[in-house]
């Protein structure tokens, strides 16, 4: 087993409008022409689904920089009276953010779930910003006008967790069994991966941010239209609902054993307008660079960073 990349790696912190986020970074020092590689977590894990890809990427000399996302980890909102959302106009603002504070320009983005959400964002609207995107689970711009539309049965099976939280019940039942209701969508999702029990204990420390709840619950709720986004990023929303394409070169990595989405719909390759390789990973589920990391940091590679 190699040494976590907490082991390797200071923490290191950098401070945007909104946020004091939290960040891991390792490899080479970047240079003015170098793309760095911005690897984004999603819910509800944290930045050790990326120790082995970083580890890699690093070895090939790639700079590499692992935020922890708003809710998560040691990364705290600036301002108490800041509203807690969670919708995805504030995520990809957040990494416009982070990479504005570090003086980035571009990057590769790579991300799945809530990370690879916002990646998608940022590739689709601020494409200049974004050197190529690794999405798993393609392209994940939510359709929030048409959120009211069932899915068939068997997907809206998939999503009790997701109604779960709309509810006040939900939202005690994240609040007082934050560990053991995570573990149990890591189970679902990744059904087949052996290595999830020890993964989450690394991960777990991480839902304990005092945001971590509220910034979850406003997630799932704006997304089906039940509540208001904030302010700031209502122009961005109003971009977003036209589900923009993304025009960068794109790799799309699809789990095979996904457990909450299917394969057949995690792709939306229709709007990916740019260079895009579709690679789809038989045995992997949902946690796809934890649970298949050489995959991951392949597909980052092949973008030319």
């Amino acid at each position: 087993m190699t040494a976590s990349i907490e082991e390797a790696l200071d923490l290191h912190r950098v401070t945007t409008p909104v946020l004091e986020i939290a960040y891991h970074r390792t490899g080479g020092r970047r240079r003015e022409t170098d793309a760095p590689v911005i690897l984004l977590h999603g819910f509800p894990y944290d930045v050790r689904a990326y120790d082995e890809v970083a580890r890699l990427l690093a070895e090939g000399g790639r700079e590499v920089l692992v935020p922890y996302l708003r809710g998560f980890g040691p990364t705290r909102f600036l301002d108490g009276g800041t509203p807690r959302s969670g919708e995805q106009a504030a995520l990809g603002q957040d990494l416009v953010d982070f990479m504005d504070a570090l003086g980035i320009e571009r990057a590769v983005l790579a991300g799945y779930d809530w990370g690879g959400r916002a990646a998608c964002v940022v590739a689709a609207t601020s494409p200049e910003r974004v050197h190529g995107l690794v999405a798993a689970g393609g392209y994940t711009v939510q359709d929030i006008a048409g959120a009211t539309e069932p899915a068939a049965p068997e997907a809206e099976h998939n999503f009790w967790y997701q109604y779960y939280f709309h509810s006040e019940r939900g939202r005690l039942g994240l609040e007082r069994n934050r560990e053991e209701l995570c573990r149990l969508l890591w189970r679902l999702w990744s059904p087949t991966w052996a290595g999830a029990e020890e993964a989450f204990a690394a991960s777990a420390a991480s839902l304990h941010n005092p945001d971590f709840v509220a910034v979850t619950v406003h997630s799932y709720r704006h997304r089906y239209g039940l509540v208001e986004g904030d302010p700031r990023y209502r122009a961005l929303e109003e971009r977003l609902a036209a589900r923009p394409p993304v025009g960068v070169p794109t790799a799309v990595l699809v789990g095979g054993d996904n457990g909450v989405i299917a394969p057949a719909d995690q792709t939306g390759t229709e709007r990916f307008t740019g260079p895009c390789e579709l690679r789809t990973l038989p045995g992997v589920g949902h946690n796809v660079p934890q649970e298949a990391p050489a995959a991951f940091a392949e597909a980052v590679l092949s973008l030319g960073c």
